[in-house]
């Protein structure tokens, strides 16, 4: 049937006629829209990259420091006291033991350069300071180092450490067992002046066996550096069933 005069008056007078949309408008929305979705992006590959840094390479490193922990230990099993490498060795030299950190067994290996440390270990510096070791029963300062977030972050809990706590150091051999006397929350990351054989920053002004530990300050930035520093009390020889120094059980 075709459409009559009165069908097609009611059709253009029953309402209004709709407006004609805005171009420009149209364009805002999708800009919008698409900055949206780029926004939304961007936040999923941060979080996947915080999530990869603070997480999934403690993962890693973990693993790969159990696996040459496992290793050392295994040589000082089938090695005779006082055999070559007893000092040092390309695995790692010993596990240090910090009971207020709460993160068990630090294996110790030598260099502090992200290469070493990346493994989820502790390093002992080379450069710019030499470190003395504490088996070649010379005075000296043993400097060590570790990541404190990613990469195992075993320096993590660096600022439970309080003055007086003991800190363990393992060897096939001996149990070196130190006492912290001092601590700097933070100093400059150039500041070598706390790696000297006698660290005058903590006080003493004198010849010594001394430990230090550093790690970047505050977590998660490489801004500073945190100090601890302690004092060797006694050595112990270790027994064939490699019993605990009374600070660790």
């Amino acid at each position: 049937m075709a459409a009559t005069t009165d069908d097609t008056a009611e059709h253009t007078h029953g309402g209004p006629a709709p407006r004609p949309r805005r171009r420009g408008s149209g364009r805002l929305a999708l800009a919008v829209s698409v900055f949206g979705e780029l926004l939304i992006t961007v936040g999923l590959v941060l979080g996947l990259f915080v999530a990869y840094s603070l997480w999934w390479t403690n993962v890693v490193a973990d693993r790969n420091a159990d696996r040459q922990g496992h290793k050392v230990r295994d040589e000082w099993a089938h090695s005779a006291p006082g055999a070559p490498g007893a000092l040092d060795t390309k695995d790692g030299i010993g596990f240090l033991h910090v009971p207020a950190m709460h993160n068990g067994e630090v294996l110790v290996k030598k260099g502090t350069s992200t290469d070493v440390l990346n493994d989820g270990v502790a390093g002992y510096y080379v450069d710019p300071v030499k470190a003395t070791l504490p088996m070649t029963g010379k005075a000296g300062n043993f400097t060590l180092a570790a990541h404190r977030d990613g990469h195992g972050a075993k320096f993590h809990n660096i600022d439970k450490i309080e003055k007086g706590d003991p800190v363990v150091f393992e060897t096939r051999d001996k149990w070196y067992v130190y006492k912290v006397f001092d601590i700097l929350p933070e100093t400059s990351k150039f500041n070598v002046d706390v790696l000297a054989q006698v660290p005058k920053e903590s006080g003493v002004t004198k010849p010594g066996h001394y430990i230090t530990l550093t790690t970047c300050t505050p977590v998660y930035t490489s801004r500073y550096r945190y100090v601890v520093w302690g004092e060797l009390v006694r050595v112990d020889k270790v027994d064939s069933k490699r019993t605990l120094p009374k600070e660790l059980r």
